[in-house]
């Protein structure tokens, strides 16, 4: 039994999907986003890189198809027994779809309706095709991927938790930034200083990298494998997240050495206004696209609509690579409700390419009854390092 949730709870989960699949319509569902496996069992594990695919039918009957260098992985992460666990073989000129055929056929699904999760890293369009080809002969399949990702984002008692570890690991990877990040200093040396302070503290890796950028190269959104050594004026942009149990609570911030000038701390007051403003926007019952618009209203009104994205935000929760973002996000016009137990990564940035500056502030929040909880004991002030 793996250590992170009960029996009780998965078997919840459990019965949460099989309603939907119910009021659907379908006598089961293909499962190919591992954040389905980890959320329906605990199996956790990087193979789906591979193909894999969760079987789980109408009446709770669950089934796994796996490759070999998981079986152990599932038996030791999953709440699945043997009988569950079923590998298909590798040799020349084998085709996973047609063992996952057959384990339809004995769990008498072949010719059934069945959802089916495309949404995800978990199935390429090769591996995808195959399925088609060969389940798709005799079974009607269903785009399905917001069956299980829409009941992943209401969070229970213990996920919150969990969140609340990984934000608490997130601050100290902060910490640890502020306390390397020096004139001079090596975004190597930052780097490691952040995720060192992750592992020290009982946290694993994130979903992906943590960006790490300075001076033009503050503007940019993702991860560069190209470190460089900061000016004695310069800016940091730095977005990263701590992980507990897979659990992510992304934070975001732009760290300047030297000294700060008049742009940096009018965008700086900005960034700070607009992720309150979005914090007060986040209500039970809400549509998403208010919390976009707050977001929109502050930088707009400060002059700031050319360096804002088009979106400031996203779902957390357990998230596997190659990015930690979750479903749904923060963007114009977005209807989806916000509800009680939702956690959102809220990203206020701002990249000024007319004048070379960045200023990126965020954090990740709870939605409670009466608005939201923020995970971040880091404060807003202005981060200015000599």
């Amino acid at each position: 039994m793996p250590v992170h949730f009960t029996a009780e709870e998965f078997q919840h989960r459990c019965q949460r999907a099989t309603r939907q699949l119910q009021q659907n319509g379908l006598d089961g569902i293909l499962l190919f986003a591992p954040e389905s496996h980890y959320y329906l069992t605990g199996y956790d594990t990087f193979g789906f890189a591979m193909f894999q695919c969760m079987v789980l039918r109408a009446d709770g009957e669950i089934a796994l198809l796996t490759r070999l260098p998981d079986l152990r992985q599932a038996q030791q992460t999953s709440i699945l027994s043997d009988s569950q666990i079923h590998v298909w073989h590798e040799v020349e000129g084998a085709n996973p779809a047609t063992h996952l055929h057959n384990l339809l056929t004995d769990l008498k699904l072949e010719r059934s309706k069945l959802g089916i999760e495309t949404q995800t890293v978990g199935l390429t369009a090769y591996n995808g095709e195959l399925v088609r080809q060969t389940v798709g002969k005799t079974a009607q399949l269903t785009e399905a991927s917001d069956l299980v990702r829409h009941l992943r984002r209401e969070k229970s008692p213990q996920e919150i938790e969990y969140h609340r570890k990984a934000a608490a690991l997130s601050d100290d990877a902060l910490d640890a930034a502020i306390a390397t990040t020096t004139q001079g200093a090596f975004e190597g040396d930052i780097l490691a200083a952040m995720q060192g302070a992750v592992f020290k503290g009982g946290g694993g890796y994130a979903g992906n990298e943590f960006i790490v950028g300075s001076g033009q190269q503050a503007l940019l959104c993702r991860y560069h494998s190209a470190p460089r050594h900061l000016d004695a004026v310069d800016q940091l942009t730095l977005e990263w997240s701590g992980a507990y149990f897979r659990y992510q609570a992304a934070m975001m911030r732009t760290l300047l050495t030297g000294r700060a000038s008049d742009k940096q701390r009018a965008m700086h007051s900005a960034a700070t206004e607009a992720l309150v403003a979005c914090e007060q926007a986040i209500k039970p019952g809400r549509p998403m696209g208010d919390v976009y618009a707050a977001h929109e209203q502050v930088f707009d009104s400060h002059g700031l609509q050319h360096a804002r994205l088009q979106a400031c935000g996203y779902g957390m929760g357990a998230v596997f690579n190659p990015i930690w973002v979750d479903f749904p996000m923060f963007y114009k016009g977005n209807p989806l409700l916000m509800d009680v137990g939702n956690v959102y990564f809220l990203h206020m940035i701002l990249m000024d390419s007319d004048s070379g500056h960045a200023m990126c502030w965020g954090h990740s929040v709870l939605v409670k009854d009466n608005g939201v909880e923020r995970l971040s004991r880091s404060p807003l002030d202005l981060i200015v390092l000599t």
